[in-house]
């Protein structure tokens, strides 16, 4: 097949999206699909061989360090590529449209205009994602759900990638829906280099509990910084380790930091790549994702289960379509519940080393690159029966 793949942010970049995507050309191109990806200006360019053509999006030099998530600096990089993606739609013959999260509204505009069909790539709910990050909108929830279920009724095929995003689409009237979950980004058999772990940089000796993630206020790192607190207050020794994030969150966590009394006990290193990822594992203790907002299950959650570490998350949806009590501690989202979780870690081996074990034989069982090709496979062939 030939296909137009609509992929509204950065390309690429080391974050959930980006990474999706680049698995799933990957996974395109080993089934023999040829490719033409329409994407932001902004990103790491990447050869996936002939199969597989970068278009970038003309956009202005202003708009620049565009971040995951609802923005004006998204809603202009949008606005720009709806008609570079009606002008190649017109000028190539494609025989299906993949349209990542927003850009499903450009899609069906082109397929209302061409008769290509398209497919919905549902990473996330975007009436709820932009409810969250911006409640004054909130009086809009309505009209923007109602956009996105005729988006869905529309496709061809929806691809969520978790349950929850599933249940949504087939209640919204989607024809044909099939879960593309994330899967573990760790490679076997990495030989450890301190060098790129944490550890020989920042000279802890301690236990350490690792997050690594982008720092927007979805992620919860209020709420684990609240919760090292309270593990400090007990008189329990625990170092934070925090992968990711730009400068300007790393300096407003550090100064909630200092507030809570933490120095010393929380080290931001800053944006690491996945290539660290095994690594940063291997020098952490207890892995953690505190997230407090989302239905979308976080793509590091796959590679932590792979991790060999015990991980402690909140018992929210975003987690527990994936984790449960055998492979995960899941806490509620306060800080007491979660420093709680973290203690009983620290103070119980045998259940840190149960979890683990459990964890990444899930991750092996059930998340791995064949699983996700097998996804990809039904996917279209499914699509290619209906062209």
């Amino acid at each position: 097949m030939h296909i137009l793949l609509l992929a509204p942010h950065p390309f690429y970049q080391d974050r959930g999206t980006p990474i999706a995507v680049d698995l799933l050309l990957k996974a395109l191109v080993k089934r023999g699909d040829r490719v033409d990806v329409l994407t932001y200006h902004e990103g790491d360019d990447r050869d996936y061989g002939p199969a597989v053509t970068i278009h970038r999006i003309h956009a202005p030099r202003f708009i620049h360090h565009i971040r995951p998530g609802f923005s004006l600096k998204k809603l202009l990089c949008d606005a720009i590529m709806a008609p570079e993606a009606m002008r190649l739609a017109h000028t190539r013959h494609y025989d299906c449209l993949h349209a990542v999260e927003e850009s499903v509204f450009i899609a069906r505009r082109i397929s209302r205009r061409t008769g290509i069909p398209y497919v919905f790539d549902m990473d996330s709910s975007m009436p709820r994602q932009i409810a969250d990050k911006l409640p004054f909108l909130s009086a809009l929830l309505a009209p923007m759900v109602a956009l996105e279920r005729r988006a869905i009724r529309g496709a061809v095929a929806v691809v969520p990638m978790c349950d929850a995003l599933a249940d949504a689409a087939r209640e919204a009237g989607a024809g044909f829906v099939e879960v593309l979950r994330d899967i573990s980004l760790l490679p076997d058999n990495v030989e450890y280099n301190p060098g790129l772990g944490f550890r020989q940089a920042t000279g802890i000796t301690g236990p350490v509990a690792l997050y690594i993630g982008n720092l927007e206020p979805y992620q919860g790192i209020d709420l684990l910084l609240e919760s090292a607190a309270r593990v400090a207050g007990g008189n329990h020794t625990l170092h934070v380790v925090i992968a990711g994030g730009r400068d300007d969150d790393i300096a407003h966590y550090r100064l909630i930091t200092d507030q809570l009394g933490l120095g010393g006990r929380v080290h931001f290193l800053g944006p690491r790549p996945v290539a660290h990822m095994a690594h940063l594992f291997h020098d952490a203790d207890i892995l953690v994702s505190p997230r407090t907002q989302g239905e979308n299950t976080p793509m590091k959650i796959y590679s932590y289960l792979d991790a060999g570490r015990p991980l402690v998350a909140t018992r929210l949806a975003t987690h527990t379509q994936v984790l449960n009590d055998a492979v995960a501690l899941l806490a509620e989202p306060t800080p007491e519940a979660m420093a709680n979780a973290l203690i009983r870690l620290l103070e119980d081996k045998s259940l840190a080393d149960r979890l683990a074990r459990n964890a990444r034989q899930l991750a092996r069982r059930r998340y791995s690159r064949e699983a996700f090709e097998n996804s990809v496979n039904h996917l279209y062939e499914h699509v290619s029966g209906l062209v």
